[in-house]
């Protein structure tokens, strides 16, 4: 007789740093505690975890004070062991998690193409995510020439669901036992415009707080989310990339991206 899959009712946040939540985190946090008021919430940090005993990856990103590339790591870690549920600390409920919670894992769509990650669940010992979480064992956050691995981890989980047979639809499927809901489910705020799409089956925000960015690309982002309402997103995008570099860096360095844009774009002519 088949075991019926049930994920355990805990919801794991990172939060490293060794500073306070700001006010945004906490009230996400109270509406994980209304929507889900039976769960264990955990919140993992230096205190909770040997990070001196995870991968060279996980360490120099500690180093580097690039909390959410640790939080890549830890947010699987505490998944295949224990199961449950984990949420970035921008995401707000609106909805109970209760009739998620008995198949093997679960995930949603970004956009049509990418697996976001700001959503997980899975039981303990998930085989997909014991893979992923494999993948950093052999690398590091640190390159040779001293820039630093910012792949994100939504990049790195689509790519395994693609060698998988996922269809980048952004349409509800199963992949290796991890149900890829749609966009409007967890993540119906676009990335790229700002536009909040919540539909009857949304249950969760990302508010995409951006806590890995610089102050350039959060002022980039700000300026593009204006400017799409003008104009069209590709367009919006390269303005305020602009614009943030103009801003934070100097018309010099403005100049010098523009050369090396067009010397790219004659190389493929």
């Amino acid at each position: 007789m088949e075991v019926p899959h049930q994920i355990p009712k805990i919801i794991h946040y990172c939060w490293f740093g060794k500073t306070s939540l700001p006010e945004d985190a906490q009230r996400c946090i109270a509406s994980w505690k209304k929507f889900c008021p039976d769960y264990e919430i955990v919140e993992w940090n230096e205190t909770k975890i040997n990070l001196s005993a995870l991968p060279l990856y996980v360490q120099q990103a500690y180093a580097a004070q690039k909390w959410a590339f640790v939080a890549d790591y830890v947010r699987l870690y505490a998944l295949i062991r224990y199961g449950g549920v984990y949420m970035d600390t921008d995401v707000e409920l609106v909805a109970p998690l209760d009739r998620f919670m008995n198949q093997a894992a679960f995930a949603g769509f970004e956009d049509a193409s990418h697996v976001a990650t700001c959503v997980m669940a899975c039981e303990p010992e998930f085989p997909l995510f014991k893979e992923f979480l494999l993948q950093y064992s052999n690398m590091q956050f640190l390159n040779p020439d001293g820039t630093l691995n910012t792949t994100t981890n939504v990049s790195r989980l689509t790519d395994i669901c693609l060698e998988r047979g996922m269809l980048q639809n952004g349409q509800c499927q199963s992949v290796a036992g991890l149900t890829i809901y749609p966009a409007d489910y967890f993540c119906p705020l676009a990335l790229d415009t700002g536009l909040l799409k919540q539909t009857e089956n949304t249950v969760a925000i990302h508010w995409f707080a951006g806590s890995w960015w610089s102050s350039e690309e959060k002022y980039a982002w700000k300026i593009t989310r204006r400017l799409h309402r003008i104009l069209p997103v590709k367009t919006a995008k390269r303005l305020g990339k602009a614009i943030a570099i103009a801003r934070y860096r100097g018309w010099s360095s403005l100049a010098e991206t523009f050369s090396d844009f067009c010397r790219k774009q004659r190389k493929h002519e």
